[in-house]
């Protein structure tokens, strides 16, 4: 007759911590006064077409770095005024 084996020990699963540094007001205001002021936020595109085209090169900004946490914020803005950018050069052509 076959039995059934039974470990005696528990299984224990090892996660991986990351430890994500927190967002302080001070590292706000520095990423915000370190942009360049918007001369016009793309007053010509749909704020929903906007915020998706924002998210996707913030999602690629992110990638190109391996997604190391802690950098979501300066992502969000070099991808808006990449995409504040290409809209103001799309108008002058």
């Amino acid at each position: 007759m076959v039995t059934k084996r039974e470990s005696i020990g528990k299984k224990t699963a090892k996660r991986a911590v990351s430890v994500t540094p927190e967002l302080t007001e001070s590292s706000v205001i520095a990423v915000l006064e370190s942009r360049e002021p918007a001369t016009a936020v793309s007053p010509g595109i749909d704020p929903d077409v906007r915020r998706q085209l924002v998210a996707a090169e913030a999602y690629f900004l992110a990638e190109r770095r391996g997604f190391a946490a802690g950098h979501e914020l300066e992502d969000w803005v070099a991808a808006e005024a990449a995409v504040d950018s290409r809209g103001q050069e799309m108008r002058a052509a």
